[in-house]
């Protein structure tokens, strides 16, 4: 994405955000619409869906120094992501980590759940990218994610249960140091942000 569609971008969200702290007391706000940013081709979400929910998220990529194979010594390894996630209206909406599916017993996958009715779904990843036209330098690839597992929340909440893609894009920050990994165990917390975009069938 230019720089310039970014800059409108983010005048859109703040319009939205906007509209909506000043929205009276009690009133309905205005229903959020978007259109998903462009991505490579490889990250298009399969014909008959349709993106209903986008979401900035920030916290962290974390990692942990294991050993690799004799040659490369200890290496860091990718734990999992630790996030929350806003709507346009800057309200949280999702917390973001690795946690087991429980639609597939001892696999650990990539984790949203709903910030209101704790429902939640898991996804893996079946396409990404690192397309210096649209991925910045530094930045954890794009993703297309396919959800595997979905739950509702304790008293029937199914905010999350629609989704049946992911996109993970505008990225930045969240790549493994560039330094040497030397203490086993070791783990490193980087940064990172990310806009996930939701899809449901038609």
């Amino acid at each position: 994405m230019s720089a310039s569609q970014k800059a409108i971008r983010t005048l859109i969200v703040a319009a939205l955000a906007g509209a909506g702290a000043l929205a009276p007391a009690g009133a309905e706000r205005p229903e959020l619409r978007f259109e998903p940013p462009p991505v490579p081709a490889a990250l298009e979400v399969p014909a008959g869906h349709r993106a209903y929910l986008i979401t900035r998220a920030y916290g962290t990529q974390n990692y942990v120094c294991l050993p690799g194979t004799s040659e490369t010594g200890l290496v860091w390894s990718f734990l999992g992501p630790q996030a929350t996630a806003f709507d346009p209206r800057a309200d949280q909406v999702l917390t973001h980590f690795l946690s087991e599916n429980p639609d597939e017993p001892g696999v650990a996958r990539p984790t949203w759940q709903h910030s209101r009715d704790t429902s939640a779904v898991w996804a893996k990843p079946i396409a990404a990218s690192t397309d210096p036209d649209f991925v910045a330098p530094g930045a954890v690839a794009w993703l297309l994610l396919e959800v595997v597992g979905a739950e509702p929340g304790p008293n029937g909440g199914e905010k999350l249960a629609p989704t049946r893609y992911l996109q993970r894009v505008d990225t930045l920050g969240g790549q493994a140091p560039a330094s040497s990994c030397a203490v086993l165990g070791a783990k490193a917390l980087v940064p990172y942000e990310a806009d996930y975009v939701f899809y449901r069938a038609h």
